[in-house]
């Protein structure tokens, strides 16, 4: 066979059309601006500071308990409320809850001083309250994602305001390992790396250092940008990917001050685990939550192992207690919308159905 016929019978083998627009969508994505992220409705109904808490109503309400939805610090909370289709918040609305959902916002030098314990009890418990009163319901359930689950539990634990229910959504509790290298945590639990320097010289952490940890704990960075080539045929498929690239560089800024207290407390001396954290006045002790607990891991996940999530369930005192771990990963759980799937499933029987 001549190498011209070679080449003749192997060019049908491609999808010459698809091929090229594969690669068309790659330089859109290059070329053209991050796209717009439009929320699931809500209207603003109070704000602290940098911080706002939305609600978010029910397409057709169907349960008397609302959900007050926390994010992490750490990150900015919109990747819950991403888009048609990938969005925690639009799916839990269409599946009859009335939504709460706190954003912390991103704070400037004028918060360096901001604590956990200023977030915990002037910031989230004023806008459960809040939420609780604009709802008029006798209860609300708290639901947190990642860091913003380890904040709920321990708000749940120290607060005496109606929990009706609590989830947490692949939640850092013990805090002795996980993905920060070995020698970074001993580093810090022997005290021969400290960061109060760093959070003192800048006051807030700038968002740019934020974003810069989060590439250095992540997987290769590269898989993203195959997962775009080899899907980017699949229009969907892109537009959900660019939605998130935008997200993922798009960090927020963080108070110095709970950035000390978040390494040293948790990271350092792992406080929550053993029962030694205060919060003000008060002491965390995780014996004090009492309602029903729903906990998932997700089997992929590289930013919150399971490991640091399923002690909590020996740490409660919950009769009516649940935990699963889902095949997804950390981002994945959340963009696929099989988060409101796995929440209502456990929720519809807890909630207190309208009749």
């Amino acid at each position: 066979m001549s190498a011209k016929a070679s080449v003749t019978n192997f060019i049908p083998l491609l999808d010459i059309e698809k091929e090229k627009a594969r690669w068309n969508q790659v330089y859109k994505v290059l070329t053209e601006p991050k796209p717009d992220i439009v929320p699931t409705p809500r209207e603003i109904i109070w704000k602290k500071n940098k911080s706002t808490l939305y609600y978010h109503p029910a397409k057709e309400k169907k349960y008397q308990v609302p959900l007050f939805l926390v994010y992490s610090l750490l990150n900015k909370p919109y990747i819950l409320d991403i888009g048609e289709g990938s969005s925690v918040v639009g799916g839990l609305t269409e599946r009859g809850y009335d939504v709460y959902f706190l954003d912390w916002g991103s704070p400037g030098y004028e918060d360096c001083d901001i604590t956990l314990d200023n977030y915990i009890l002037d910031y989230l418990e004023k806008a459960v309250k809040r939420a609780l009163r604009h709802s008029g319901a006798k209860e609300i359930s708290m639901v947190g994602y990642c860091l913003g689950g380890t904040i709920s539990a321990i708000f749940t634990s120290i607060t005496k305001l109606p929990i009706k229910n609590l989830i947490l959504a692949a939640v850092p509790i013990d805090f002795s390992v996980g993905i920060v290298p070995d020698k970074w945590l001993k580093g810090l639990q022997k005290g021969l790396i400290n960061f109060d320097r760093l959070s003192d010289i800048y006051g807030v952490i700038p968002s740019e250092y934020m974003y810069l940890m989060f590439r250095g704990l992540s997987p290769v960075y590269m898989s993203p940008w195959i997962n775009l080539i080899t899907r980017a045929h699949d229009e969907d498929y892109v537009e959900k990917w660019r939605r998130m690239d935008k997200w993922t560089k798009d960090t927020a800024s963080f108070a110095g001050a709970a950035f000390k207290q978040l390494l040293n407390d948790l990271y350092k001396d792992n406080k929550l685990l053993k029962g030694e954290l205060w919060i003000g006045d008060r002491k965390v002790d995780l014996k004090n939550i009492t309602c029903p607990v729903f906990v998932f891991s997700t089997s992929r996940d590289t930013l919150v192992l399971e490991k640091q999530s399923l002690p909590v369930m020996d740490l409660i005192s919950s009769e009516d207690k649940t935990y699963e771990v889902f095949e997804c990963g950390h981002v994945s759980l959340a963009l696929t919308g099989r988060f409101a799937i796995f929440a209502d499933k456990w929720l519809s029987t807890r909630s207190n159905k309208i009749q």
